[in-house]
């Protein structure tokens, strides 16, 4: 076996580990909030979040999830909040590619953590930029109030749920909310807002005030039935347009609307016969553990596309950023891809790998532009350090050059999928179109690591400055000390720049075995065929 061949392993043996971390985490998540209060909504008739999906979407299809890691390891005083109580992602209905919002009343009654309103937001935010359908499987008891202050007023609170559903009944998005538990309080405008409504008898419910709260308000005694019970808002409110006996009917129920929508595609996006990638398995093996380690993004890039072709744009400038045409699946994308091979610049410099250089970001803008002159969609492959400083860099124009490509970027208005496969530090993050550029999708590898710089940097800049403000008190600090304080903000900044930590928040969509990287970036583009690409504008560039 070769040198060659013996690393290969190592890295997929590497890559394995850290999948089966993976999974592991996400079959704990999957649990909801236990296995007794999954039992407990099976005795009220009711099924899971997950199980309605699962009987929603079409047989031997892949619910493709987003958000799972939405609220990990965050809320620990309240006892967790699991996918953030909700469960969102793409799934087919009736051939149909729609975006799926489930209510998990398994966590919490399905009440609304601050992570759960922007995962709402996000799930609705895909379906709006894609002009997909979107279908709400309603079981919640509103607002989590210990919380109320971080979730209801501002922006992207709650309150911007029912400000997209007037926005996307406008751009002729549909919606369709099914109330399968309870639609309380504010919340109960959703279904209202959506296109077309459905109850489930005895199980779902709709008021403004439950009925305590009405007692308590004006004294009226009325029962949760009588009060927004499905028989009353089926006959005498009008609220609801299908009353069904329970959750099997109200799902077959809503696959049958869905059957019934036309298919109108705004952007041909070019596609070919789908291929293969040359060899099975193979983006298992391409990158080290250690994430300092040189490999070749050619060969990253050749494992994921259709029978391994490549067309590279300038391939012998700039060579630290890989820029070219290839199919995933058929579809054709433009490639930009971070080199973390230690090249030969045209001038006869040596180049570090992962780091963004004029040259090379030079070349990324001009080869953005193109695709957004042949709308054809991008896909960012991160695994960068952050563009190059010092004297030379600064005199050559690097911050010129970096603006010129993320200028390029933040007005590219055909559809961009971002993968961090390795590191996304600091502005490389920004130019390689991280969460505040728009990708359609943001995904990562488990080998991912997001901050505004390496650990190592960080811990040892945190540490001076740390450090320097105790001696400035007159406190004296021992090497030993040093040491155990270096180790603390280490450990601290690794925890910080994890992908469970960045999926947790939301900055990205989802974490992802690389092998299912193409059905996303697929998937992905298949759902953008449904929108209208804007008018393609430039801003000002510095040449």
């Amino acid at each position: 076996m070769t040198k060659q061949e013996q690393a290969a392993l190592e890295h997929e043996d590497a890559m394995q580990l850290s999948l089966s971390r993976l999974n592991h985490r996400l079959e704990k998540i999957k649990e909801g909030g236990g296995k007794k209060r999954i039992m407990k909504q099976h005795d009220k008739g009711k099924l899971t979040a997950r199980e309605r999906v699962a009987q929603l979407i079409d047989p031997d299809t892949t619910f493709m999830e987003f958000g799972a890691f939405a609220g990990y390891e965050m809320y620990k005083e309240y006892g967790g909040c699991p996918a953030a109580g909700v469960v969102t992602g793409y799934g087919r209905v009736q051939g149909r590619l729609c975006v799926i919002v489930a209510n998990d009343a398994t966590v919490k009654a399905g009440a609304w953590f601050p992570i759960t309103g922007k995962k709402n937001l996000r799930a609705q935010e895909i379906a709006m930029e894609n002009r997909v359908p979107i279908i709400y499987l309603v079981d919640s008891a509103g607002v989590f109030l210990p919380l109320q202050d971080e979730i209801f007023p501002d922006k992207e609170h709650f309150g911007r749920i029912f400000r997209n559903n007037a926005k996307m009944s406008a751009m002729g998005v549909p919606q369709i909310a099914a109330v399968m538990g309870s639609c309380v309080a504010g919340g109960a405008y959703l279904p209202i807002m959506s296109d077309e409504s459905l109850i489930v008898e005895g199980t779902g419910s709709i008021f403004l005030a439950g009925p305590y709260l009405v007692r308590a308000a004006i004294g009226e005694k009325v029962d949760a039935e009588d009060l927004g019970g499905a028989e009353m808002h089926a006959s005498v409110s009008g609220v609801i347009d299908y009353k069904c006996k329970d959750d099997h009917e109200c799902l077959s129920t809503i696959r049958d609307l869905v059957g019934r929508m036309p298919e109108t595609i705004l952007t041909n996006f070019n596609r070919a016969e789908p291929a293969l990638p040359e060899t099975s398995d193979a983006i298992m093996k391409v990158l080290p553990e250690d994430r300092a380690k040189p490999y070749a993004g050619i060969d990253l890039i050749k494992a994921m596309v259709d029978n391994g072709e490549f067309t590279e744009f300038k391939e012998e400038y700039g060579q630290t950023l890989l820029c070219g045409y290839a199919r995933i699946d058929g579809w054709s994308v433009g490639i930009v891809a971070n080199n973390r091979l230690v090249v030969k610049s045209g001038k006869g410099e040596m180049q570090f790998g992962g780091v963004i250089y004029s040259d090379s970001a030079d070349k990324a803008a001009r080869f953005i532009m193109i695709c957004n002159q042949k709308k054809i969609p991008l896909v960012f492959l991160h695994d960068v350090s952050g563009f190059m400083v010092g004297s030379r860099s600064e005199q050559g124009g690097i911050i010129k050059d970096g603006a010129k490509m993320v200028n390029a970027m933040a007005n590219s208005v055909v559809p961009k999928f971002s993968i961090v496969v390795g590191n996304s530090y600091g502005a490389g993050n920004y130019a390689m179109c991280g969460r505040a550029y728009d990708p359609r999708l943001m995904l990562s590898w488990p080998s991912a690591r997001l901050a505004v710089m390496g650990g190592a940097q960080a811990a040892k800049v945190l540490l001076q400055i740390q450090v320097g403000s105790r001696k400035a008190k007159g406190e004296v600090v021992s090497a030993a000390e040093e040491e155990a304080l270096l180790k603390k903000i280490t450990d601290r900044y690794d925890a910080q720049t994890s992908p469970y930590y960045a999926a947790a928040r939301l900055w990205i969509d989802e974490i992802i075995d690389p092998r299912t990287t193409r059905d996303w970036i697929s998937t992905g583009v298949e759902a953008a065929q449904f929108a209208p690409l804007e008018e393609w504008k430039m801003g000002v560039l510095q040449t």
